[in-house]
């Protein structure tokens, strides 16, 4: 129970709720316990008609018995019946609408702390934990700690005052007929216990198995272009054809056990009812037989059909005991990985909420970095100053530090030494969160959501959707917006799951808009120009000169054609500053840059002389 203690808070908060859930069970065992009571006296009655005997009703029926026929008085008790089902349901109705809704209302507050602490956590936790993993804990392992915060409370509640009312009155009726009634509850009890734990360990078998399947299939969908150009459509088939062979064995393991459990269930349920009518008879005989015991205190035929009911009525509350346990030890064991997640704390925090008005300079001062989840060293010792309004650009070789470097500027992660300044500020001292609202990121794997080409592009622009002229212009700044009107729809096309329906040079662009549409002080290309052609790229970088002009512009790429228009060119390899100048100084140097420069020269000629 030790991990159900997080949600205490929230049994609190909807305290009063829960309490006028308690007086609803209370109101509906009242009113399911008095119907046992006039169908017995019923039962007697009709019985010393039949005999011919004389006795009087002690209900509180009695007073509108007065000069009636049997016939009458019968049909007052079966009304009577009615009436207090009736009102029972009323209760058990709105117990069922506050402790059920109750837990739905936490279930929705768990989420909702779940999914605001996922946007706390930084990179590397991302990094660390699989997306299947953090969506299972928000939503499968919530919805059975809601089964343990609703049904579970409700039917341990329910079964506490049932109990408190109906086993006393049994007992003050015949303590030896009790006993026997009541043995195989506790046996029910302990067997339904073990065979739901059974059940429960084979349905998450096969919910993990269905899992895998769904896996599966989504990235069998998501990848079909890559499927059927290497014609894997049959080794698909088989891999599916495996897996849901197994899920059926699986499954028919799950179908067995319910098959034995229920009829056993039924079996002791009936035991139940069977041991009361025996021992009820046999204790009707003696009593009846015996002289010396008054009238009043021998067991009549009606006492042994109020047994009948009263087991009936703990029959389903004590077979919940075993599944009500099982559920708290599923949501404890689910707790306990929503507390894994809710208890990790980010590695980057923002430190202040003071205004940041971020000017552009950019410092690093010996700067090194170990990636902590790989332990790959990716800068070593980095240095360089970037003043507003300058361009920056960084060249190298894939795994030589560029993304990195990007990485720290934006503070996914902190360096392990030497210090990154901002307008001369150390960056872990900053406003994090506007200092991250001043940035325009353009990722090299670009990501767009699924929606229409100007919700996309709009993303990027503060808290509200701007005009139409802000959109197209930005669209028209990023050479993406002649494209989006051959669309039948425009902008208000749908570019499908994580852009699916563009190409690359599309999606680059409506990625350069989004970035561009936010105006920020300092704008950052992450090698995100290689699947634009060289026209292209080059009115980009036209452009960009005029929307950040007197803003800071950081340009990662491995082609030449990209950078050598920048204000400062660094050459990185192995996470440190090899090369360092403007274009035509590196030129001029004939180092590793010139290389590159006439390496990818002649690939250009060579291309357009094919």
């Amino acid at each position: 129970m030790r991990p159900l203690k997080q949600l205490n808070k929230y049994l609190l908060k909807y305290k009063y709720r829960l309490l006028l859930g308690f007086v609803f069970i209370i109101g509906a065992n009242i009113f399911g316990l008095f119907p046992a009571q006039i169908i017995r006296e019923a039962f007697d009655l009709a019985d010393a008609q039949i005999s011919g005997k004389t006795i009087e009703s002690t209900s509180f029926l009695s007073d509108w018995f007065a000069g009636k026929s049997f016939g009458s008085i019968i049909l007052i008790f079966g009304g009577t019946v009615l009436v207090l089902y009736l009102i029972k349901g009323v209760f058990t109705f709105f117990m069922r609408q506050t402790i059920i809704i109750a837990s739905r209302l936490i279930e929705y507050d768990i989420k909702n702390e779940i999914y605001e602490h996922y946007q706390m956590l930084d990179t590397s936790f991302y990094k660390q934990n699989n997306t299947g993993d953090i969506m299972n804990r928000i939503s499968d392992d919530v919805s059975k700690v809601r089964m343990y915060l609703g049904p579970g409370i409700m039917y341990t509640l329910n079964l506490i005052v049932l109990f408190a009312m109906v086993v006393p009155t049994m007992f003050a009726i015949n303590v030896r007929l009790s006993l026997f009634s009541l043995i195989p509850l506790p046996i029910l009890s302990v067997i339904i216990y073990l065979v739901s734990n059974k059940i429960n360990k084979q349905s998450e078998k096969v919910q993990s198995k269905l899992s895998d399947i769904t896996t599966l299939s989504q990235e069998t969908y998501s990848g079909i272009r890559i499927i059927k150009s290497y014609v894997k459509e049959h080794f698909f088939l088989s891999k599916l054809d495996a897996e849901n062979q197994r899920y059926r064995n699986r499954s028919m393991d799950l179908v067995k056990t319910n098959a034995f459990f229920f009829p056993v269930m039924m079996l002791l349920i009936g035991m139940s009812t069977i041991f009361t009518i025996y021992i009820g008879g046999s204790e009707y005989i003696s009593d009846a037989n015996n002289p010396l015991l008054a009238e009043a205190d021998k067991l009549s035929k009606g006492n042994i059909l109020e047994f009948v009911i009263y087991v009936n009525m703990l029959t389903w509350p004590v077979t919940a005991i075993g599944w009500v346990t099982s559920i708290i030890q599923r949501a404890s064991a689910s707790q306990a990985r929503i507390n894994e997640f809710l208890h990790t704390t980010p590695n980057i925090k923002n430190p202040s909420n003071d205004h940041l008005e971020l000017q552009g300079n950019i410092e690093f001062k010996d700067v090194h970095f170990t990636y902590p989840e790989s332990g790959i060293e990716a800068i070593n010792g980095l240095s360089f100053k970037v003043n507003q309004g300058e361009t920056l650009a960084i060249i190298g070789r894939t795994g030589s530090g560029k993304s990195s470097i990007i990485n720290l500027l934006l503070r996914n992660y902190d360096a392990n030494s030497g210090e990154v300044l901002i307008d001369g500020k150390p960056i872990r001292e900053i406003n994090l969160n506007e200092y991250r609202e001043n940035i325009g990121l353009v990722p090299q794997d670009v990501f767009l959501f699924s929606d229409t080409i100007e919700n996309n592009i709009a993303f990027g622009y503060k808290n509200e959707l701007p005009d139409r002229s802000i959109i197209e212009q930005a669209a028209k700044d990023a050479a993406i917006y002649a494209s989006i009107q051959e669309f039948p729809d425009g902008f208000k096309t749908r570019v499908g799951e994580r852009g699916i329906t563009l190409s690359g040079g599309q999606k680059q662009r409506i990625s350069i808009a989004r970035a561009i549409i936010k105006s920020p002080k300092i704008l950052i290309f992450d090698d995100c120009l290689s699947a634009v052609d060289t026209e292209t790229e080059d009115e980009i970088l036209t452009n960009l000169k005029r929307i950040m002009k007197d803003r800071t512009s950081l340009i990662v790429s491995h082609r030449v054609s990209s950078v050598k228009s920048a204000d400062k060119i660094l050459v990185i390899e192995h996470g440190q500053i090899v090369e360092s100048g403007d274009h035509n100084s590196l030129i001029e140097r004939k180092g590793s840059y010139y290389q590159t420069y006439q390496k990818q020269l002649l690939e250009k000629e060579e291309n357009n002389f094919e």
